[in-house]
């Protein structure tokens, strides 16, 4: 495996690390307040970060499957993000999350883990 990638391969674990505290604490309190927001950001800017490291790296080029299952979890996550921001300006942070918000909010975070766990799975059955 490529530096880059290895070292993108770690960075995402950062992006996981903080969409997980940012969901949880969102999903918990039921508002999106400054806390979940910065978790939700940070999560976006290391993901962004692994995946362009990722790229950096692959010998597959922009397009596979790997890639498309990466690239469209990330831009659920953005999506995400911006609603989550555009909910708190609008509503205030202590304004109860919608349900509707807070349903997209479950699906975008599973579909992200989800590739998450199968990109790692792709590139260990690549190297056995």
């Amino acid at each position: 495996m490529k530096t880059y990638a290895m070292i993108g391969s770690f960075v995402v674990l950062f992006a996981l690390l903080f969409y997980t505290i940012g969901f949880v604490k969102e999903q918990k309190k039921k508002v999106v307040n400054s806390k979940v927001l910065l978790f939700y950001t940070l999560g976006i800017i290391f993901d962004v970060s692994a995946t362009t490291l990722m790229i950096m790296g692959s010998t597959k080029g922009l397009f596979s499957f790997h890639g498309f299952i990466g690239y469209s979890s990330l831009l659920g996550m953005l999506i995400e993000t911006y609603l989550l921001w555009r909910f708190n300006l609008k509503n205030g942070a202590e304004t109860k999350v919608s349900k509707s918000l807070s349903i997209y909010s479950q699906i975008t975070f599973i579909w992200w883990v989800m590739a998450f766990i199968t990109g790692g799975l792709l590139v260990a059955f690549r190297h056995i």
